[in-house]
């Protein structure tokens, strides 16, 4: 045996025994109530009360997306909107989207020198649904979709007349035809006056009397802009000051969400839109949002594989998450962040070939990143999206399009909206086993423990001794009617089924 492979093996040696080392440390010192008997191999849960990590300021929501499904002629309306309502979240988001012009542009035909075309007859409908069912509640209103005509594109856009006909080319063209963006601003500028100072004057002198006087706290500045027109950040920017500085005239008040971006991994846009210098003096930068959606990895992969699928993309869209947090607290301290779209999308655009337990799944997701959106401080943890269909991203939907009744996606959120939000004290907590997310709350109501099962396996796990559990609260598919089943268990060992989110309320 050579010197060199001696001194590799002993290398080795040395590594794996400072290794073993550290483990016996952690366990033995750190974690004494990790330090399990022969007998008991269950993973143990270690929670030090005295020890508060910081306090919560995140709350979890969801959006709302304006589609067939969810108007009034919609067999799943009724059910959806008292889903929504039911739920009394914060920070509702609600979007016409550019796939249903006429659900979502209000002037679809460019004003000529004597006729406007205002037309408000599929928007006020939704609309109306959205502030009844939050009412009480803050909302976050984005009609993100452009009217076609304000675009450079040659040709009169040709969309459905069917207004529940989907026509995905209706967000062509990439430069503004009027480029003072004053046509723009008049635009975003008229719609809000429509739905919150009872109407508006058109662009030839015309009053329009709506009778809305709706509340808007917050107001998002279009869509995904590096999809939706691929509109570059120097332009959007722009785009944002003049509707920001138009509406902020008519609702001082109004606070305004920016960028909005599908793809966060472009921190170009962070570091320009988040600059005040770039942006006129006098427009407020009071918040940014991005999404995230987890995937499959391939084409045809099954349940199985999904689970790491997910969790890999969601550590790694952390990870993203981080880098742009520091871009904004170097440029703009005070600025919020809302991830306002967090969800699974695996390609069933058909929804047959959804396994049942892809639901959990995904609501056990959304749970992982609201508790790692919380540790970093972040704003709004909002999942998307209220209602998907077949053709619609069924597997997006919080409601089972069939029959409206809520899916595990929203009855997690419920979960954790009935348990956790802003105040809420963090504190240390961890399990001497991977396979199981933990987190320990101080709450007004009480110590709450939050276990998360993100593997497609039963598992078992020991609460401290001293621990006395008053409800065990789940969402774990074993309570078809109201999807969070209560449980009071005796002792201390609580079994996690696959996919399970738990919170656990102690006296």
């Amino acid at each position: 045996m050579s010197h060199m492979i001696k001194h590799f093996i002993l290398q080795s040696y040395l590594i794996q025994s400072s290794k073993r080392i550290l483990l016996f440390i952690i366990t033995t010192i750190f974690l004494p109530e990790a330090n399990l008997s022969a007998q008991d191999t269950s993973p143990a849960l270690v929670v030090n009360w005295d020890s508060i990590i910081m306090v919560s300021k995140t709350t979890p929501t969801l959006q709302v997306v304006e589609n067939p499904a969810v108007r009034p002629s919609s067999s799943i309306h009724a059910n959806t909107f008292k889903a929504l309502k039911d739920l009394g979240a914060d920070y509702v988001r609600y979007v016409p989207w550019f796939p249903y012009p006429k659900m979502a542009v209000a002037e679809l035909r460019a004003p000529t020198k004597d006729s406007t075309f205002w037309d408000f007859t599929y928007l006020d409908s939704t609309m109306e649904a959205i502030m009844n069912a939050t009412s009480g509640h803050s909302v976050v209103i984005n009609f993100s979709t452009t009217p076609s005509w304000m675009w450079k594109i040659n040709y009169d856009m040709p969309y459905p007349k069917d207004a529940y006909e989907a026509f995905w080319a209706y967000n062509d063209g990439s430069e503004l035809r009027d480029t003072t963006m004053k046509e723009l601003a008049g635009y975003y500028a008229r719609l809000f006056s429509w739905y919150t100072k009872g109407g508006f004057t058109d662009e030839l002198g015309k009053f329009h009397k709506s009778d809305h006087f709706y509340k808007i706290p917050y107001w998002e500045v279009l869509n995904e802009p590096d999809l939706e027109h691929n509109i570059p950040v120097e332009m959007y920017t722009k785009m944002y000051d003049a509707i920001v500085g138009a509406i902020k005239k008519i609702s001082p008040e109004t606070k305004f969400i920016g960028i909005s971006l599908a793809f966060n991994a472009r921190p170009e846009y962070f570091e320009y839109f988040l600059n005040p210098k770039n942006h006129k003096p006098g427009i407020p930068l009071d918040g940014i949002s991005y999404h995230f959606y987890g995937t499959r990895s391939y084409a045809d992969q099954p349940l199985q594989e999904y689970q790491y699928a997910f969790f890999d993309k969601a550590n790694a869209f952390l990870e993203k998450v981080r880098f742009i947090e520091s871009i904004r607290k170097r440029l703009s301290p005070t600025t919020t962040t809302t991830v306002n779209e967090i969800g699974t999308i695996i390609g069933e655009m058909d929804g047959n070939n959804i396994p049942d337990d892809y639901w959990n799944l995904s609501g056990a997701m959304f749970a992982y990143i609201f508790i790692e959106l919380t540790k970093m401080g972040i704003d709004v943890a909002g999942e998307s999206q209220l209602v998907g269909y077949p053709t619609q991203f069924p597997d997006v939907s919080m409601m089972n399009w069939k029959d409206g009744k809520p899916n595990a996606r929203y009855w997690t959120l419920k979960l954790l909206k009935d348990n956790f939000g802003p105040g809420n004290k963090l504190v240390y907590s961890a399990v001497n086993n991977a396979d199981i997310i933990s987190q320990a709350f101080i709450t007004s109501a009480g110590k709450k423990i939050l276990l998360i099962n993100p593997r497609n396996k039963e598992s078992k796990i020991n609460l401290p001794s001293e621990a006395i559990i008053e409800t065990i609260y789940s969402v774990d598919g074993s309570n078809e009617e109201n999807g969070i089943a209560q449980t009071k268990p005796a002792g201390n060992s609580i079994t996690l089924k696959p996919f399970d989110v738990k919170v656990i309320q102690l006296k």
